[in-house]
């Protein structure tokens, strides 16, 4: 007997959830402080050109595959190529890779929730302090706060796609928005904000570079999770009857917008209580930027609101991103999951155990990577540098793998599927997909200059981090 699989309730659902998974780290910090150190407004221009073009092709091939097959990953390839080895192996990465960024990503979540209980206290002026992240990082208690945030995720995941996943997505993605919008409003009425405004919305194209345009495309790539096997995962629990191409344009359009208004929050703060910040000085690292540097913008506000009113903006900031990190790690650790469910026939709880004890085995070192292990923290030499445990799975997974798994959908979906059937499930639920300038690019594209360029940036992310 099949173990019965998920669905969305509604296309609202399907958007919010995946929505949820794209939303991360990666837009709420790096996003605004890589457009203003690569020519502002230029390199969003070039960002949203990605993902029209690049990246918006690769999400509708995914969703596709999910839906088509019914199936994880794995599951996916193999039953679209009629069993092939070779492909399901491929799939199989698109499992490995979310898993090792799950790693990350319960990691990051912990530090935020220490963060959190930290400012409840009235701990901002010691986050602010030089130093304190290292302290905390470093700490043995987080192991008793990485129980808590994982005893909780998995209590998510254990309630299924609609009953879990879906009723987090409808109420944490709304509210993230309203914050973000919120705490974007009143940043901008700060004396000084319009410096930040400028620097990030006025072009630049001096700044453009080789390394700008290949780190648009990436942000671009990474920040709507393609290449981890999300979409073909939830694109399984996808409604025949609703329409592929206008739920991912959605999902990209909500993607997008939160990154650019995080752009308006984060900028302006800082050149509204640093005036002399020099942007180039900034980190590109969410984490250096999250839980360093942001900490005493936040502090210098009191001169403005008070201490307890800085405190507030803080508090509100940090439950930002840990609503953006939260729901990214649930999509992530989703997939997994799935993947035990499809292949070995597990129930979800069962499923759902299995999932985190594994986790909980690659976590504890990966926590113990800043500090409390010489052998982790010093794991591994490459690039001319020492890497911790974290830094060889960020590298090689999160930096490195996603885009070729992407690439291999691209070459799976024009070659091996074929343009005419991933067009006729396109087609499926949305007629006007035939026939159309969309339909047209996507036979043009999907199966020559697409992967030309995830390719390159592969190749390009491999040379300048390893070599």
């Amino acid at each position: 007997m099949a173990t019965a699989r998920g669905q969305f309730s509604s296309k609202i659902g399907f958007i919010l959830a995946a929505a949820g998974s794209a939303v991360g780290l990666g837009n709420l910090v790096a996003f605004p402080v890589m457009a203003s150190k690569n020519g502002g407004a230029a390199f969003l221009i070039i960002y949203l050109l990605f993902v029209a073009f690049i990246c918006y092709p690769v999400m509708l091939a995914e969703i596709a595959m999910g839906r088509r097959s019914k199936r994880n990953p794995v599951g996916a390839f193999g039953m679209i190529s009629g069993g092939q080895r070779r492909w399901r192996l491929t799939g199989l990465l698109a499992i490995i890779t979310p898993f090792m960024i799950a790693v990350l990503y319960s990691v990051i979540t912990v530090w935020l929730v220490v963060y959190l209980k930290e400012l409840a206290g009235g701990g901002l002026e010691r986050l602010a302090v030089e130093g304190t992240f290292n302290e905390i990082v470093a700490a043995p208690s987080l192991f008793g706060y990485a129980l808590l945030l994982l005893t909780g995720v998995f209590l998510i995941l254990a309630g299924g796609v609609k009953g879990g996943i879906e009723r987090l997505a409808r109420v944490l993605m709304p509210t993230l928005a309203v914050m973000l919008v919120a705490l974007t409003a009143f940043v901008l009425t700060l004396d000084g904000a319009t410096a930040g405004i400028a620097y990030y919305l006025v072009p630049d194209f001096g700044k453009m570079t080789l390394a700008t345009v290949n780190g648009a495309l990436s942000q671009a790539f990474f920040s709507l999770s393609l290449g981890m096997g999300i979409l073909i995962t939830y694109g399984s629990y996808f409604s025949r009857q609703d329409s592929i191409p206008s739920s991912a344009r959605m999902v990209a359009l909500m993607d997008t917008s939160i990154a650019f208004f995080a752009g308006l929050l984060i900028l302006p703060a800082i050149f509204a209580f640093d005036p002399n910040t020099n942007t180039d000085d900034l980190s590109t690292s969410s984490v250096g930027l999250i839980f360093s540097f942001l900490p005493k913008i936040f502090l210098s506000m009191q001169a403005t609101v008070g201490y307890l009113g800085a405190t507030v903006v803080a508090i509100a900031f940090f439950m930002l991103v840990f609503f953006a990190a939260l729901t990214s790690l649930v999509s992530i650790i989703e997939i997994p999951i799935a993947y035990f469910i499809d292949e070995f026939k597990l129930s979800r709880k069962r499923a759902v155990c299995l999932q985190a004890a594994l986790l909980a085995l690659f976590t504890i070192p990966a926590t113990m990577s800043f500090g409390m292990a010489d052998a982790l923290t010093q794991f591994s030499h490459y690039g001319g540098v020492d890497k911790s445990f974290f830094d060889l799975i960020y590298d090689l997974f999160y930096e490195t793998i996603l885009p070729l798994v992407g690439f291999t959908v691209c070459l799976f979906a024009a070659y091996r599927w074929k343009m005419s059937g991933l067009s006729a499930e396109l087609v499926i639920g949305d007629d006007r997909y035939q026939g159309s300038l969309l339909q047209r690019y996507m036979n043009f594209a999907l199966g020559t200059v697409i992967p030309a360029v995830l390719f390159a940036v592969f190749v390009s992310t491999v040379l300048h981090i390893y070599f």
